[in-house]
């Protein structure tokens, strides 16, 4: 027999059967929830009693449930990803709530992500963003050693630190603007500072505003939420460094 308290919790879904339906929010009953169950399980749990009263359970995307792939995008009270700093849905525990509170969920929010059904959306526009140019192009055959090109010890920190983005699109969800350029400045920036990715800079960077601009994303305004709902700290710093690169290309 478990010692542990449980939580009754009320929750507000956001719940439409396909991309053209119209939504609205139905109300679910979470019982038996220990501080212990992370987001993702409380979830389950109603899913599990929605099965067998049957009914259609709540669809949401998730994967490593790790914190590291993104995929469990939710807006959970207001904010994306629960808005516990540096969480995903999936790490988030339900000790962040207590028993008889009530909580909205909700899909991304934005016109480049269109809703797929309930809480899962199609973020391919991120894809796209990348499939433009965010690599780094090589011939095959006599590659170089790793280490052949020596890379100073900051701007291989700075490169890392962009590529920690895992494309979840909580920036997104998170900017009033729907605007992509936290995730499209992450992806200039972690090639702009190595030596491998400056061959391809100018055309990269045009790539990608080019793309992020035909995908529907809006524009920056300075707001700083995708600073702060993205659940790896991505920093806004990125964005300037995009705006740096974008001006260089014009005369490249």
């Amino acid at each position: 027999m478990s010692d542990h308290k449980t939580m009754t919790l009320t929750l507000i879904v956001w719940r439409q059967k396909g991309p053209s339906d119209p939504g609205k929010f139905e109300t679910y009953t979470a019982k038996g929830i220990t501080e212990h169950h992370s987001f993702l399980e409380m979830l389950d749990c109603v899913n599990e009693d929605l099965i067998y009263a049957g009914k259609e359970p709540i669809v949401f995307d998730h994967d490593c449930r790790e914190g590291i792939c993104g995929m469990c995008s939710q807006v959970i009270n207001g904010a994306a990803h629960g808005g516990q700093d540096r969480t995903t849905v999936c790490q988030l525990h339900m000790r962040k709530f207590k028993d008889g509170d009530t909580i909205y969920i909700e899909p991304w929010r934005a016109r480049a992500f269109p809703i797929i059904k309930d809480l899962i959306v199609d973020r391919s526009a991120l894809d796209k963003i990348v499939q433009a140019g965010a690599y780094v192009s090589c011939h095959t055959g006599g590659v170089a050693d790793g280490n052949a090109i020596l890379i100073p010890k900051p701007a291989a920190d700075e490169a890392m630190d962009a590529a920690e983005c895992i494309g979840c699109g909580a920036c997104v969800a998170g900017c009033p603007n729907g605007a992509a350029m936290l995730f499209t400045g992450a992806k200039i920036s972690q090639y702009a500072v190595l030596p491998q990715g400056r061959a391809e800079a100018a055309t990269r960077v045009k790539s990608l505003v080019d793309a992020m601009a035909e995908c529907g994303f809006g524009n920056c305004t300075n707001h700083y939420e995708c600073q702060v709902a993205c659940p790896k700290g991505i920093d806004v710093k990125f964005i300037a460094r995009m705006n740096r690169e974008f001006i260089k290309a014009q005369f490249a």
